[in-house]
């Protein structure tokens, strides 16, 4: 192993791998379940080792041979935490995240990486969140979530990513999340030139009306139809800035094309909203469907160099040393988690230092219990709560994860 390498699971078409590799990070291996997306890897990066298949399976790759690796990191599945979704988190079969944090028992990197959609910052998810830093300080490392947008790195997109960071207590001193860009790029200012590819002679006007951040892009679902630019509200938009949501065109605008909205976006416009650039430069493979997927189900390039950066300086120990104290997720968990035992309304109102409503300890709690077994005893007078097992895989062999995941092979992207 070089001094810098990076196991990345759940690699998808490259967007954090050509980030973390703008960063400084060599790929040790890239883990991928669609074909298409491992087509991509290899065909950029040919020299690349890349495993294809369900990542938590064995066969598919041997944790424990990449043991001290510099960094673990990679983009699990989103829709467990998607506002979108159902958030069904740690029941769903797709969820990898829980699974991914055990994997560092294993693996022991200097330093995690792990992003996921804005869903999974949400109050719905405080208990497993506090689970996931709670099991990393037990394996010996300061983990932090931070909220960061693309916009805030040279994306002319939205894309809010929900960010995990974990290094060893001597690294994390030395760590620091990346600065915000002092100016944002528009998408007019990034496309005009791909626009005028074909010669259309509205591109000048078009970039001039089109001075906005993008929408998340989305639709790189195996559950859609085609390529699709998003649902009604985001497609009105797109409107507003001058562009058609209704699919993807295989070509830029031709010399006299008009339109009733604007131009329809084609994949290299897309991916150049996603980040990829003449400064990242890649080549999707596939048939337009299959690319738009590649790309919608992306981190960032530019995102993903500027984590990754924050995260070579901490391992190379630069700059000045501070302490870092990750802030609570959820002290209704750590109270039940820190008791082991039934705890009244009274109990948990003293053990985090604030009155709890009844109606609001029945939600919260009640939010638990769709991540976490919840036992409840009640009699006449009061109800008392107990916290058991967390419900996510984590590797088990008898999960349900497991046969649903076969069960639902050819929807999971």
């Amino acid at each position: 192993m070089t001094s810098y390498e990076v196991v990345e699971i759940c690699a998808g078409a490259g967007g954090q791998a050509l980030g973390l590799e703008k960063a400084g990070f060599d790929h040790a291996l890239a883990i991928e379940l669609d074909d298409n997306a491992c087509n991509t890897l290899i065909e950029n990066r040919p020299s690349w080792k890349v495993a294809r298949g369900d990542v938590a399976n064995t066969d598919t790759w041997n944790p424990a041979d990449y043991k001290g690796i510099s960094l673990l990191a990679g983009g699990v599945p989103c829709p467990p935490f998607t506002i979108a979704g159902k958030q069904l988190g740690a029941t769903d079969e797709r969820d990898l995240f829980a699974w991914a944090v055990e994997l560092v028992e294993t693996v022991q990197p200097r330093a995690l990486l792990l992003e996921n959609v804005r869903g999974l910052s949400m109050p719905r998810f405080a208990g497993y969140r506090q689970h996931v830093l709670d099991r990393l300080t037990s394996l010996g490392y300061l983990a932090e979530w931070k909220l960061l947008q693309a916009s805030n790195f040279g994306v002319p997109q939205l894309r809010p990513r929900f960010v995990l960071v974990a290094l060893r207590e001597e690294e994390a001193q030395y760590f620091s999340w990346p600065e915000p860009n002092d100016t944002q790029v528009t998408v007019g200012e990034t496309l005009k030139t791909l626009m005028a590819a074909g010669g259309w002679g509205g591109a000048k006007k078009w970039a001039s009306n089109a001075d906005k951040i993008a929408p998340t892009i989305v639709g790189g679902s195996k559950k859609h139809g085609g390529a699709d630019l998003g649902p009604t509200r985001a497609k009105r938009a797109w409107a507003e800035i001058g562009v058609d949501a209704l699919g993807v065109a295989d070509l830029p605008p031709a010399r006299g094309a008009r339109f009733d909205v604007g131009p329809k976006l084609t994949c290299d416009m897309v991916a150049r909203i996603q980040g990829w650039s003449e400064d990242y430069p890649w080549k999707f493979t596939g048939r337009k469907t299959t690319k738009y997927r590649q790309i919608g189900n992306a981190f960032p390039p530019p995102v993903a160099a500027a984590i990754g950066s924050s995260i070579m300086r901490a391992l190379k120990h630069e700059g000045s040393p501070s302490i870092r104290i990750a802030p609570d997720q959820d002290p209704l968990y750590k109270a039940l988690r820190d008791c082991g035992e039934f705890m009244t309304i009274n109990q948990l109102s003293r053990a985090i230092g604030s009155p709890i409503e009844a109606s609001d300890l029945e939600r919260r709690m009640s939010l638990l219990n769709r991540d976490f077994e919840v036992e409840v005893s009640s009699d006449s007078s009061t109800t008392a709560y107990k916290l058991g097992n967390f419900k996510a895989f984590t590797g088990q062999e008898a999960h349900a994860r497991n046969d649903l995941f076969v069960k639902h092979r050819a929807r999971i992207s």
